[in-house]
């Protein structure tokens, strides 16, 4: 487990409830998460990191998560947004964008959550790309996208090649011409975190902008680290919860010490398979281990991780509101207990949502003869 700056810590401990609701500055908590150094976590030290690897940054994500599901949300979207430029052929678009991404001093922003779940046949993308003499044109929109900073933001967009259809990954930057920033969205938490639609009209691309021209390469490259980075999102919480229900074990509630020692047991066990999966894929192969996952070849295992570690933590908020009993229901008694109720509410909905992960679960692979209807 990685363990916070005690600065940080208390900073994000002040700060959380405003965090969710809106009433933190976004930009310090980018500043903030920057100064503590969690951008270069699990980035090589060439590339201006501390180095480590990415099992690393999924600990840094679920340790912020224990203390704000905001932060921890968007230190997702930043070091995730960079992992594509760690990955990218295109090394002169990272060598001019990794230093003030690591710096916090530019916002980083996935976007590629409709991708994921183009990519396993869940929905269509919903923006193109039209070749032109100097690169493309770029249309479309996208619904949900976190981290963008209204000051200035770098967002990967997978866009479907309208001459072609072949679809290509590229980074697009704001401001510019023909990109539109909506409101941030009305959530019923997690407000603090800069989430947003985006519109693409006509916005030109030369070359320079471009993280890959083959979606369907790029993105199982990238898709061990984007979901198990967010895998430390369903960590941290859970982590958190069990320590307060075991906080409150007086009372009779020492009836709970086996529910929370074996779910702790499966939590523990599912990240350390977590961890040893997403570094195996991190050169682009397992290391030969027996009993390590290779999510580039079989994804589904990692979906199964991803889903089961939010079930865990959604099972570990119930524990604590038990083991809180009537005072989970006090706001002068609950320790931030209502807003991380909240927070395990988003889990499940996270893009790609439990739901679409179980649906991409269901269907028969090659081979595979379909389920009967019951």
């Amino acid at each position: 487990m990685t363990t916070l700056d005690p600065t940080l810590a208390q900073w994000l401990d002040d700060h959380a409830d405003a965090l969710d609701s809106g009433g933190a500055d976004p930009a310090a908590l980018l500043a903030r998460l920057a100064q503590a150094g969690l951008f270069r976590v699990g980035v090589p030290r060439a590339a201006g990191g501390d180095g480590g690897r990415t099992s690393d940054a999924i600990a840094a994500i679920a340790a912020v998560a224990g203390h704000s599901q905001t932060a921890a949300f968007v230190l997702w979207g930043q070091r995730t947004f960079i992992e594509y430029l760690l990955q990218t052929p295109n090394r002169a678009l990272a060598g001019r964008w990794l230093g003030p991404l690591l710096e916090g001093t530019l916002a980083g922003a996935t976007g590629l959550s409709n991708a994921m779940k183009f990519l396993g046949g869940i929905e269509a993308l919903q923006v193109s790309a039209r070749a032109t003499d100097t690169g493309w044109q770029i249309d479309g929109a996208l619904p949900w996208v976190t981290n963008l900073n209204p000051d200035g933001f770098a967002v990967a967009v997978a866009a479907d090649d309208l001459a072609t259809g072949r679809a290509g990954v590229y980074a697009i930057p704001y401001p510019l011409a023909g990109v539109a920033r909506g409101d941030d969205l009305d959530l019923i938490g997690l407000r603090s975190s800069h989430t947003a639609t985006l519109r693409f009209d006509a916005v030109a691309l030369d070359a320079g902008w471009l993280l890959h021209e083959d979606a369907h390469h790029f993105l199982p490259r990238v898709r061990p680290a984007f979901l198990g980075l967010q895998c430390g999102l369903s960590i941290g919480l859970a982590r958190r919860a069990l320590a307060a229900a075991r906080g409150r074990s007086g009372a009779g509630r020492s009836v709970l010490d086996d529910e929370l020692d074996a779910l702790a047991g499966e939590l523990e066990a599912l990240a350390a398979r977590l961890a040893g999966g997403v570094d195996g894929n991190a050169d682009g192969s397992a290391d030969g281990s027996a009993d390590r996952d290779d999510f580039l070849a079989a994804p589904r295992a990692l979906f199964a991780i991803r889903i089961r570690l939010v079930e865990l933590a959604l099972a570990a908020m119930q524990l604590e509101l038990q083991a809180r009993g009537g005072a989970a229901y006090l706001r002068s008694r609950n320790d931030g207990f209502a807003r991380r109720w909240r927070e395990a509410a988003f889990l499940p909905v996270v893009t790609p949502s439990l739901v679409q992960l179980k649906a991409e679960l269901a269907r028969p692979q090659p081979g595979q003869a379909p389920r009967e209807a019951a």
